[in-house]
Formats: C-alpha cells, structure tokens, sequence
C-alpha cells in the first residue's frame, strides 16, 4: 500500500487532497495477506457500488469512499459505522486513532523491531515510536528476562 496524499476535508463541495506532512509519512507499506485479502473483497463491493451509483461517481482514487466515491466523512463515519464495526467483531469501544495504537504495539510485542513498526507508522524518526510506545504490553521485560536467560544459559552450556 502506498500513502501518497492526506485527505483535508471540502473546499465549495470538492475534495482537498495534500502531500503528506512528512517525507516519511509518504510510504509504501507491506500488508498482510489477510489485510490484501480483505482489500480485494473491499474492492469487489466497491465495483459494484461504483456499477449502482453509475454516473454519479466520483473517481478520487479512494480506497476507502461513501456510495458515491467520494472521502469518507471522518465524523459520520466514527460516529454511526465505527461503532457498529467494533460492536460486529466483539471489540471493546475505542476511539478510531487507537487502531493505530493497537496495531504499534501488537506489532512490537511480536518482536517486530521498532524502527520497522516507525516506518509503517510514518513516524518520523524512531524515537516517536518509543516515546509513544514503550509501555507496549504487559509481560513484555518478563519476555526480555526470559530472552537473557536463553543467550546466557546456551554459553554456559556450550563450555
């Protein structure tokens, strides 16, 4: 996936697209295959709508648009679907930037080194992700505890 533009809300009805604020932020990002999989059947359902709406579409290159093509509306959206999605999925209600949070640090308590995480997130140096991140998951020293004992114990056990 490539982040290319920012969303910045209409100008006399029209759509304003802006380059993301950082170089970093303009990235390309690896998905998962259940991520590229879901996408695909996202983009099935669209071609259809976009088949319904017919001439009323309007092509802005959107991954993600209301049934006529156009942005998504941040506040409807949080507001009536993002609650009903969470409440769907069994999911606790969070706000919608936690997805972020939650991805960050589910992805670090995998072991995927920070600065990989930083990149996906688009942050623009590795300390952000730190300064934002570094509570990660409880367990996690006890992870890294558990890690020393494996590196020291395999020296010992080798002399």
């Amino acid at each position: 996936m490539r982040v290319t533009a920012t969303y910045q809300g209409s100008v006399d009805g029209q759509p304003v697209f802006a380059e993301p604020k950082t170089a970093r932020s303009r990235r390309e990002v690896h998905l998962s295959a259940l991520a590229v999989a879901a996408l695909r059947r996202h983009r099935r359902a669209q071609l259809e709508e976009r088949l319904r709406a017919a001439n009323l579409w309007e092509d802005h290159d959107l991954v993600f648009t209301n049934e006529r093509g156009r942005p998504l509306d941040g506040n409807n959206f949080r507001q009536r679907a993002f609650g009903q999605l969470l409440e769907k999925a069994g999911l606790p209600h969070i706000r919608f930037h936690d997805l972020r949070h939650t991805a960050a640090t589910l992805l670090m308590a995998q072991g995927v080194p920070v600065k990989v995480a930083s990149e996906m997130l688009g942050h623009a140096d590795i300390t952000t992700t730190l300064r934002t991140y570094s509570h990660v998951l409880p367990g996690m020293q006890q992870q890294a505890a558990a890690a020393m004992d494996r590196l020291f114990l395999r020296g010992l056990a080798v002399k």
